[in-house]
């Protein structure tokens, strides 16, 4: 769903948060795995000063990774269009078992990596609103058509100013909101490493890649540099 139809009313909003419902159960429950904890590890061991991640899941911050910028937002969490009061995602959905109790009990639904299922039968979702001004409640993430904040980008621009190098670790690269600052670092002749099975945008660019999974890889940098 994009953005604009997100905002467009209550009848999309209400269709987002029931097939959101059905599918955040397996989004509550996921865990880190070790390309987060090697990243963690990375930045304990003084290596990483800043990760940036296009993921909405915060799983690196159940790793142990600190300095974390979630680009895209974060879907654990839940913002009011109207007072822009953040809460908890897991409270919400207390909220909407609450006023929902046999919603899609009998479904047999498909759960999407990013937590979204098929399903059409929501108009009689009952949607809650903000506690404290009733207003429309949207995940703390930004949506197709939505941007980044503008603060958010500009602590990004300077990290890559400041880094030595540029690691990318598991994109394709395809949206522009991370790929810019591969360009950037480039374009400042900084060092970019890509590892990313597959073809990525930067692969034209004057980049180091390589063409291997993030989890062996790093944790193989991490438990290196802990033996030295």
């Amino acid at each position: 769903m994009t953005e604009q139809e997100f905002r467009s009313g209550p009848v999309a909003r209400q269709r987002y948060w029931a097939r959101s419902h059905l599918g955040w159960q397996r989004m509550g429950e996921a865990t880190p795995n070790g390309g987060h904890r090697a990243l963690a590890a990375l930045e304990q061991a003084g290596v990483v000063d800043l990760l940036i991640t296009q993921n909405v899941d915060g799983l690196h911050g159940k790793a142990g990774s600190r300095t974390v910028v979630d680009l895209h937002g974060r879907i654990d969490e839940v913002v009011c269009l109207d007072c822009g009061q953040i809460s908890s995602r897991a409270a919400l959905h207390e909220r909407m078992s609450r006023l929902n109790p046999d919603f899609g009990a009998d479904a047999d639904v498909v759960v999407a990596p990013d937590g979204d299922v098929e399903f059409s039968d929501t108009a009689a979702f009952r949607v809650p609103a903000c506690r404290r001004c009733a207003g429309a409640l949207k995940p703390n993430v930004v949506f197709f058509g939505g941007s980044v904040a503008r603060p958010v980008v500009d602590r990004c621009f300077a990290a890559v100013d400041d880094a030595e190098a540029l690691l990318v670790a598991g994109s394709s690269l395809t949206v522009m909101s991370g790929f810019r600052f591969v360009r950037h670092a480039v374009k400042r002749s900084i060092p970019v490493l890509v590892i990313n099975r597959g073809p990525t945008r930067a692969d034209d660019l004057p980049i180091v890649k390589l063409d291997a999974g993030c989890t062996p890889t790093l944790t193989a940098v991490a438990t290196a540099l802990q033996a030295l």
